[in-house]
C-alpha cells in the first residue's frame, strides 16, 4: 500500500510541477517563442523586422474573424488561427508600436458595421444567408487606412508578404514616385494638330490611382533623384547619359520594371501607310547594353511562337485561325513562388521576344513568365508582310524548350559599364557607384501586353468610360510597380511555406483503399451495364414481334436479370459504405493517436519509472 500512495504522490507531483512551470512560462516567458516548423512560419523574414523596426508612429491592426458563421469550416479556423498567431508575432516584435485587436463581426452588431466601414468583404457561407469575415484593417495617427480585404486560404505563402506591405503602407506617408519614360503613345494627351484627344492606355492610367507618376522625355540625359521606382516602356534611341543614368540608377539602389520588344505593333507612325510596312528595326527596342553583363539578351529580329499556347483569331477571310505569335499564358507558365504573378490567371502577349540567360553570370536571374515547351523562333520580318496567320504554321521550327518572357534580376551586381566599375574601384572621388549589393530590376519581353486590345474593353456608359477586363494583365502591372515600388526590406520578403500541409501518408492510405474498391466498383459497374442491356434486347425483341405475352423461358430470364441487377445495385452500395467505413475507421484512429495514445504513453512511462523507483528502494532495503 506503502508502496502504492509513493507512486500516486509521484506521479501527483509531476502534475504540479507541469502546473507550476506552465504558470511561470506563461508569466516571465510569454514573449519567447521556439518556431520547430521545417519552413520557419512563425518566424518573422528579415525583411518585415526592418519594416516594423521602422515603425515612426503607433498603428492599430483589427483582425476580423465570424466566429460563429465559421464554426463548421473547420479547415478555415485552423488557418484564421495561423493569421491570429502571425499577427500576434508582429504586436510582440513592435514594443507596443503595434496595437492588435481581434473583433469577432456578430450579424446586426455595430462590430459588424465596423468592418463594412473599413471595406472589408463578406462572403456567404450557408443557405441561410450566413456571412464570413475574415480579414484585416489597419490605421495609423494620420486615420490613414490599409485593408486585406479577405484572407484567402490559397494564398497563404503570401500572408507575410501582404500583412508586411499593410505595415510599410501605414508607414509610409504619400504616394511612391514612380518615373516613366516611354516612346508609346500610353498617356492621355492632346493632339497639337487636331486639338483631339487621345486617351492612352488603361493599364499605364491605373498607376495614377496608386502611385505619383513622373513622365520622363526620351530625349532626357538624367534621371531625376528620388524616384522610387523607374519604368521603361519601349525605350529606344537612349542617349548615352540616360543610359548611363539609368545604369547608376540601379547601382544605388533604385528599382526599374521595363518593357522591351523586338516588334512593337502598337510602334507606327501617325501617318503611316498601309501599303508600306514599316521595318521591324523601326519597331524594336531592348536593353542590352546593359543585362548582357549580367547575363540576358534579347534576340533580335525575332518573335516567340508557342503552338500550345496560341490564341485564335479571326482571318482575312474572316474564319477562325490560331496565331502561334498571340498567346494566352495560364497559371502553368507563371512563377508560382513570386507576389507578383502568383494568382494571376491569364496573360496575353503579341509578337513577345526570346530573352536568353546565360547562367555563368553571378547575377541571379529568376524566370517569371515562361512560355510552353511547343516553341520557337519566328522571324520578325515575315510579320510585316504577314497575311493570314495560319502560314506561320510553315515556319515555325518547335524546338522542343520553354523561353522566358519574363525574368527578375537580384542579388549582387556590378555596372554595366565594365571600364568605368574598374576606375571607380580604383578612385573613390568620383559619385559614380560601380557594384550593388541588391539588384532589383525585373524585364519583360514584350510591350503589347500592355495595350488594351488584348486585356480590356473600353465602353462608354452615360458619358463614361468603363474598362471592363478579361485578361490579367493590368494586374500584371500593377502588382510590378507595387512590388518593386516598396522598400528594399518589403522586396525581400517572398513566399514562404504552407502551414495547412496535408497528411501525405494518409492520403496514400486513402488512394490505396480508393483504388481497391473502385476497382470492384468498376467491375460491377460493367456487370450492371451488361445486364441493362440484356434486360432491354428482350423487352425491345418483345416489342418488334408485336407480342403482348412472354414465353416461359423469356418470362425466367427477365426476372433472373432483374433480380440480378438489384444484387448488382446493392453490391455497389456496399462498396460505397466500405470505403466510407474505412475512411472514418482510419479518422478515428489518427485522432486516437494523437489525442489520447500520447497522454496514456507518458502516463505509463511515469508508472514504469516509479515502480522501478520502489523496487530498487525494496531492493536496497
Amino acid at each position: 500500500m506503502k508502496k502504492y500512495l509513493n507512486s500516486v504522490s509521484s506521479v501527483v507531483s509531476i502534475l504540479c510541477g507541469f502546473l507550476v512551470f506552465s504558470v511561470f512560462n506563461n508569466t516571465f516567458f510569454h514573449n519567447v517563442r521556439l518556431d520547430l516548423t521545417e519552413n520557419k512560419l512563425f518566424t518573422l523574414a528579415e525583411g518585415s523586422r526592418e519594416i516594423v523596426a521602422a515603425l515612426d508612429e503607433p498603428i492599430h491592426l483589427y483582425f476580423f474573424f465570424s466566429e460563429k458563421a465559421s464554426a463548421d469550416l473547420t479547415s478555415l479556423r485552423t488557418y484564421a488561427d495561423r493569421v491570429a498567431s502571425l499577427l500576434e508575432e508582429y504586436a510582440l516584435l513592435s514594443s507596443g508600436k503595434i496595437q492588435l485587436s481581434r473583433v469577432n463581426p456578430e450579424p446586426f452588431s455595430e462590430q459588424e458595421d465596423q468592418a463594412a466601414a473599413f471595406g472589408l468583404q463578406a462572403i456567404p457561407v450557408s443557405a441561410s444567408g450566413d456571412e464570413l469575415y475574415f480579414g484585416l484593417a489597419g490605421t495609423n495617427a494620420l486615420d490613414q487606412v490599409e485593408i486585406i480585404s479577405f484572407f484567402q486560404p490559397d494564398k497563404e505563402e503570401f500572408l507575410e508578404y501582404e500583412v508586411s506591405k499593410m505595415i510599410y503602407g501605414l508607414n509610409t506617408t504619400g504616394k511612391p514616385r514612380v518615373g516613366l519614360l516611354s516612346s508609346l503613345p500610353v498617356r492621355s494627351s492632346v493632339d497639337p494638330n487636331t486639338f483631339q484627344p487621345s486617351p492612352g492606355w488603361v493599364a499605364t492610367s491605373q498607376l495614377d490611382s496608386f502611385f505619383e507618376v513622373i513622365e520622363i522625355e526620351a530625349t532626357a540625359e538624367a534621371l531625376q533623384e528620388d524616384l522610387e521606382l523607374l519604368i521603361l516602356l519601349h525605350p529606344k534611341n537612349l542617349t548615352e547619359a540616360m543610359q548611363h543614368s539609368i545604369d547608376q540608377y540601379l547601382m544605388k539602389g533604385g528599382k526599374l520594371l521595363a518593357f522591351i520588344d523586338p516588334l512593337a505593333e502598337m510602334d507606327r507612325p501617325a501617318q503611316a501607310n498601309p501599303m508600306m510596312p514599316v521595318l521591324p528595326q523601326g519597331q524594336s527596342s531592348d536593353l542590352n547594353w546593359l543585362t548582357q553583363a549580367w547575363g540576358v539578351t534579347l534576340r533580335s529580329s525575332v518573335v516567340l511562337g508557342d503552338s500550345q499556347n496560341a490564341l485564335t483569331v479571326s482571318s482575312a477571310s474572316g474564319m477562325p485561325v490560331r496565331h502561334l505569335a498571340i498567346l494566352g499564358l495560364g497559371p502553368a507558365a507563371l512563377q508560382a513562388d513570386d507576389v507578383i504573378t502568383a494568382g494571376l490567371e491569364s496573360l496575353n502577349f503579341s509578337t513577345a521576344g526570346i530573352l536568353d540567360i546565360d547562367q555563368s553570370k553571378d547575377v541571379v536571374v529568376t524566370p517569371l513568365i515562361m512560355s510552353s515547351e511547343f516553341s520557337g523562333p519566328l522571324d520578325a520580318v515575315q510579320f510585316q508582310f504577314l497575311r493570314d496567320p495560319s502560314d506561320l504554321q510553315k515556319s515555325l521550327n518547335i524546338t522542343g524548350q520553354a523561353y522566358p518572357i519574363a525574368v527578375r534580376f537580384s542579388g549582387p551586381a556590378r555596372s554595366s559599364f565594365a571600364v568605368e566599375a574598374e576606375a571607380v574601384e580604383q578612385d573613390d572621388s568620383t559619385d559614380s557607384v560601380g557594384h550593388t549589393d541588391d539588384l532589383n530590376f525585373i524585364l519583360v519581353a514584350d510591350t503589347d501586353v500592355l495595350s488594351d486590345r488584348l486585356w480590356v474593353q473600353v465602353q462608354k456608359f452615360f458619358g463614361q468610360e468603363i474598362a471592363s477586363p478579361w485578361a490579367d494583365n493590368g494586374d500584371f502591372l500593377v502588382n510590378a510597380v507595387d512590388n518593386l515600388g516598396g522598400s528594399a526590406a518589403l522586396i525581400s520578403v517572398r513566399s514562404r511555406g504552407r502551414f495547412t500541409r496535408p497528411f501525405e501518408a494518409v492520403q496514400n492510405i486513402r488512394r490505396q483503399a480508393e483504388a481497391k474498391y473502385l476497382e470492384s466498383a468498376d467491375a460491377l459497374q460493367l456487370r450492371l451495364t451488361e445486364t441493362e442491356r440484356k434486360l432491354s434486347e428482350l423487352q425491345s425483341s418483345k416489342v418488334n414481334d408485336m407480342s403482348l405475352s412472354l414465353s416461359p423461358e423469356e418470362e425466367s430470364a427477365l426476372l433472373q436479370f432483374q433480380e440480378e441487377k438489384l444484387v448488382i445495385r446493392k453490391q455497389l452500395r456496399d462498396v460505397r459504405h466500405q470505403l466510407d467505413k474505412d475512411i472514418e475507421q482510419l479518422g478515428t484512429t489518427l485522432k486516437f493517436l494523437n489525442i489520447a495514445l500520447v497522454p496514456i504513453l507518458l502516463t505509463l512511462l511515469l508508472l514504469g519509472i516509479n515502480l522501478m523507483r520502489a523496487r530498487v528502494e525494496e531492493i536496497s532495503s
